[in-house]
């Protein structure tokens, strides 16, 4: 596992250690699984994520990552 320093307002760092409380779980998980509701995967997940999708709509390879981008871009900005 790799650590990470980040540099947040006392106030905001005093929300995360309390919310992290409250759920019974850890700073570094809260914040892990933060990164994985916002979207952020490691490139080997997207690649397959998309083959698979690809393989299911029988688009060509092209088209079905023009696709992919679009929606995860739409996903991130809401």
């Amino acid at each position: 596992m790799h650590r990470l320093t980040i540099n947040l307002p006392p106030e905001l760092h005093a929300a995360l250690k309390a919310a992290a409380a409250r759920r019974g779980t850890t700073i570094g998980s809260l914040v892990q699984e933060s990164l994985e509701a916002y979207g952020i995967k490691p490139e080997r997940d997207v690649r397959q994520l998309v083959a698979a999708a690809r393989d299911r709509s029988g688009l060509p390879a092209d088209e079905a990552e023009r696709l992919a981008l679009e929606e995860t871009r739409a996903a991130r900005k809401r």
